[in-house]
């Protein structure tokens, strides 16, 4: 695969880093007297000189050798002394605008922790605007030194037939950008049910994505793990993000998939399976790292990778195995190990300097032997990004929520009780339970019952205007007084409304309508907290610390309104997610995610 992230092709100047290797010719950059985290090995290389041209390593000084013979008087001299050089971090599953901003803007926030390179699915802007937002995205990826190799949306719906988004890819789609030079892969291949029973689209965007020498991302969070797991990789698809248990992970990592290990800000998935890995003894060559969605205040008052790296070895994993799940394994698993993941010759200069092994704190990060952050500081600027006009007005309900839009009706059901199918949430987890409630009924229509936890639940179509249409259901486990919404609703991003009574519902609603998506809590009438997200509903143009001290706002108003659980605008806005067991609501209805069939409000006494 030809690598399109690095400064300099290698076979333009690999006669340069022989004459570098050599001492013929003085290296750009010289870092000294690291130890070095070599990832091939397994091992920490004590007193190690790192010599760098044309953004590549082209010696290493190993033992009792020096890279003194490749400095030269203008060659760049760093001092590593008691430090630790490791192979620039990567994410292997990203989507950024979870963060609520754009890629550039994201890479201000991440690349101070030492990641250099992310593999981002940007599946929330092409299921708001196609193909052409996630363009877009790239665009503005291209202005930072963040090395963003984009694997398209595949799952565009995530389910047919289920849901209304505002765009549809189609394998002729993904076909096309197989040729774009940012593209290394296939996003996450959600529907799992549309590989299963060889749906025409689905099995098509696979094939054009293998025809090109790419590989496919998977998604499958089925408890199958006989035929229909056989099935999925058979397929093609070779790598999964969605495993809650041990015996998850470990099924597809003997049916040949790559793992990746995933601690987001909502799903913390580590603690329920990495300690039982590390003890097995299982090989991790083919497990990965990943966040697969992080909010902004996570990045800014926790990391990004580094974090991830910190909980990882918390748990009981070893820090340079830790290190190689989130550097040589991801490059070698998206066809880059070649030019990425390790410290060696001939590769990338991506080099993270770290404090220690524990705290993996970044002292300087280099993308390409050029020094992009110090101290946590990022050390190159990006204007704000000037979004398409039509990235910006994507909010079409084509009308103005009332009290009244919130009714729920119970058709033939006299002022009492009515038992109605509901969704249960976990906290930390994207998994729902099915279950079902007993809700009170005032003047023929269902009531939320706040005092056993029963908020009502409501999902607007917000693309297609009159023409749209809406659905409501139940949900426990959020334990709020008040309302929220927001546009941030995977997968179609369509007005998530919740809450325990009609009158603040309808104010969350509107509010969000007028300012063109976000988020909003709302509690007896008055608005706590709201992020704006002009763009698609889903970002800000603002820069991410103001995008996370809003965010910080909201968290504090679900606490005010009675939420404990981690990053529940996270865990909220996975309600409609129609691809993950075991019930979901959209804008048509209840979905069984296990039968992909459409599921009735109310039960029949």
């Amino acid at each position: 695969m030809l690598n399109h992230f690095c400064k300099t092709p290698l076979w333009e100047c690999n006669d340069e880093l022989v004459r570098v290797a050599q001492g013929a010719q003085p290296a750009d950059l010289v870092i000294r007297h690291a130890n070095l985290v070599s990832v091939t090995t397994h091992e920490i290389l004590p007193d190690t000189d790192i010599a760098v041209a044309c953004g590549r390593v082209a010696y290493l000084g190993l033992g009792e050798h020096t890279a003194e013979h490749c400095i030269g008087p203008d060659t760049l001299v760093v001092d590593a002394t008691g430090l630790y050089a490791a192979p620039g971090l990567m994410d292997s599953h990203i989507h950024v605008e979870s963060a609520m901003i754009g890629v550039a803007e994201y890479a201000r926030a991440v690349v101070p922790h030492g990641t250099t390179g992310i593999f981002c699915d940007p599946h929330e802007v092409g299921n708001v605007t196609g193909m052409p937002g996630v363009r877009a995205m790239f665009e503005d990826a291209r202005r930072v030194p963040l090395k963003a190799m984009m694997t398209p949306p595949s799952c565009v719906p995530a389910v047919t037939g289920v849901e209304d988004t505002g765009a549809e890819v189609t394998a002729a789609d993904i076909a096309d950008s197989m040729g774009w030079d940012n593209v290394v892969a296939l996003g996450e291949m959600m529907n799992f049910p549309g590989i299963l029973s060889c749906e025409e689209n689905a099995i098509d965007e696979v094939r054009a994505t293998l025809e090109a020498d790419r590989v496919v991302t998977g998604h499958f969070p089925s408890p199958d793990r006989d035929r229909a797991l056989s099935a999925y990789v058979a397929s093609g698809v070779s790598s999964c993000h969605e495993s809650g248990s041990f015996d998850e992970v470990l099924a597809k990592l003997r049916l040949g998939m790559w793992v990746q290990l995933r601690q987001g800000s909502a799903w913390l998935n580590l603690p329920g399976y990495l300690p039982q890995l590390v003890a097995s003894g299982v090989d991790t060559r083919h497990c990965l790292l990943c966040s697969d969605d992080n909010h902004p205040h996570t990045l800014v008052d926790e990391g990004h990778m580094d974090r991830i790296l910190r909980t990882a070895v918390e748990l009981g994993l070893d820090p340079v195995t830790a290190l190689q799940m989130a550097t040589i394994n991801c490059a070698e698993y998206f066809g880059l190990g070649h030019d990425m993941g390790s410290i060696t010759p001939g590769k990338c200069a991506d080099i993270v300097l770290l404090d220690d092994l524990e705290t993996f704190r970044a002292r300087k990060v280099f993308i390409d032997g050029e020094l992009v952050a110090e101290d946590g500081r990022v050390l190159f600027s990006v204007a704000p990004y000037n979004w398409p006009e039509w990235m910006t007005h994507t909010m079409n309900l084509g009308f103005s929520p009332t009290v009244e839009t919130f009714r729920i009706p119970a058709p033939g059901r006299a002022d009492g009780t009515a038992r109605v199918r509901a969704m249960g949430i976990e906290p930390g987890d994207t998994l729902t339970r099915d279950i079902v409630v007993e809700v009170p009924v005032v003047g023929g229509a269902l009531q939320a019952d706040p005092a056993h936890d029963v908020l009502k639940v409501a999902v607007f179509d917000r693309h297609h205007g009159a023409a749209g249409t809406h659905a409501f259901g139940f949900v426990t486990g959020f334990g709020i007084h008040g309302a929220l919404a927001q546009t941030v609703s995977h997968d179609a991003h369509n007005l998530l409304v919740m809450g325990d009574n009609d009158e603040d519902m309808a104010l969350a609603a509107r509010t969000l309508a007028e300012c063109g998506g976000g988020e909003v809590a709302v509690a007896d009438g008055r608005v706590l907290a709201l992020v704006e997200l002009p763009v698609c509903g889903l970002m800000s143009t603002e820069r991410v610390e103001v995008v996370a001290e809003k965010v910080g706002a909201a968290r504090r108003a679900w606490e005010q309104m009675g939420c404990t659980m981690p990053s529940p605008f996270m865990t909220m806005g996975v309600m409609s997610l129609a691809c993950v067991p075991e019930i979901r609501l959209t804008n048509r209805g209840y979905v069984n995610c296990l039968t992909f069939e459409m599921e009735p409000l109310l039960i029949d006494s």
